[in-house]
């Protein structure tokens, strides 16, 4: 595939993402979907099993942010370690390029949990388990998580 090419299928990921995490949230799902619409690799239960992942893990926000954990499963989806190679090795490719993906997150978004992201878009953290709260969040960030959230679909495809 061509430089050309591989940018244009990028940002092809990338308007998906931020379409797909402005209209339905649940950041590590669109990811997901958007690299499986554009790149295929990713199948629906894969998907299904990300949505815990969002928020920062189970809406805590404790963890790591779920636009970076769906790009880290997209990532192992490519890369990763097979059930048939557990004896194998640990595949230490896969992990090269997720520590490079952690990175890029944390040099272009000032951390890598929700918390932190929360804080670096408005200014504050807020319990995602209250109502209230979660509107104000929503409110508040503007489109910060939608563009998080196509930016790492975006490096994804260009990483694979």
């Amino acid at each position: 595939m061509s430089t050309d090419d591989l940018q244009a299928l990028a940002r092809q990921a990338y308007d998906k993402a931020m379409q797909y995490e402005l209209d339905y949230g649940c950041c590590p799902q669109c990811v997901l979907a958007a690299v499986q619409e554009t790149v295929g690799i990713i199948d629906d239960s894969v998907i299904k099993a990300s949505h815990g992942l969002s928020g920062g893990g189970a809406l805590s926000g404790k963890g790591a942010c779920g636009a970076l954990t769906g790009g880290l499963v997209a990532i192992s989806a490519k890369r990763g370690r097979d059930r048939d190679k557990l004896d194998k090795g640990r595949f230490i490719n896969n992990f090269k390029k997720g520590d490079e993906l952690v990175e890029r997150f944390r040099n272009r978004f000032g951390g890598i949990t929700c918390e932190e992201l929360q804080r670096q878009f408005t200014g504050r953290t807020y319990d995602m388990w209250k109502a209230e709260e979660y509107q104000a969040f929503s409110d508040a960030r503007g489109q910060q998580c939608a563009i998080a959230t196509a930016t790492v679909t975006q490096w994804v495809i260009e990483m694979m």
